[in-house]
Parts: C-alpha cells; structure tokens; sequence
C-alpha cells in the first residue's frame, strides 16, 4: 500500500500540482503557453509486476486531457510525451538482464536514446508547430 501511495504522489500528485502553478504562472503573465507532462508507454496498457506505475501514467494522461481542456482557453496547451523503452541510467540494471528480451517485442528492436524524444518535445512546445495540439500523449 505505501508503495502505491509514493508512487500516485510522485507520478499524479507532483505532475498535477507542477501542471497547476505553471498554468497560474502563465494566466497571470497573460501570454499563453505549453505544459508538457512526461507519461510513458505503459499510459497506454500493462507491464508485469508495475500496476501502480501503469496506473499512475495513465492518470498522467487523463490529467493532460483534462488540463488540455481547462486551460485552453487561456492560450495554454497541455500535452504529454509517453516514451516506450529508453536506455537511461535509472533502469540500466533491468536492460541489461530481462530487457533484452523485451527488445524482441520492440519494432525497431532496439531501446530508445534519450535525444530521439527531441522530436516530439520540440513539437509540442513550439508555438507555432504545435499551436493547435492539446490534450494529447504522444508515445515516441
């Protein structure tokens, strides 16, 4: 159950509460802006033995709707980046072991580097590429 708890706090709680005082920030200032939320693949379905972790990515996601929704209307796009498998220092030890098997099920049957999520980033923030894109999770 605590387990459930940290990880809700600091996959929904802390993505909603940032979300929340930049959208007020940017209100105030007066000039719009992009909020960009960070879910993952497992938004969209389940890993093994990471129920909290897939939940709370998929609350990431209904999150950004909503917030795509509320916000729109002050000029604030609200988005999310949901990456698939990335190599990152974080989960390392796991990709050494099990994820080479994982890489099979992978289309490009490889992991992901940290730079090829500058695409989509740079998309949703630009504000004129991305001007009328809100309330979406873009998997990459």
């Amino acid at each position: 159950v605590q387990s459930w708890r940290e990880t809700m706090e600091i996959n929904v709680e802390a993505v909603r509460a940032n979300a929340v005082e930049a959208a007020q920030r940017m209100i105030k200032a007066g000039k719009g802006g992009s909020i960009i939320n960070l879910a993952s693949i497992l938004s969209f379905g389940v890993g093994r033995s990471n129920g909290a972790y897939s939940v709370s990515k998929a609350a990431v996601m209904q999150l950004t709707k909503v917030f795509g929704f509320e916000f729109a209307r002050y000029g604030i796009r609200a988005n999310a980046l949901a990456p698939g498998y990335f190599s990152t220092e974080m989960n390392a030890d796991w990709l050494a072991g099990g994820g080479a098997e994982m890489m099979k099920h992978i289309p490009m049957r490889r992991f992901g580097n940290e730079g090829e999520l500058d695409g989509a980033l740079l998309l949703l923030a630009a504000p004129r590429a991305g001007s009328y894109i809100t309330g979406v999770t873009y998997a990459v």
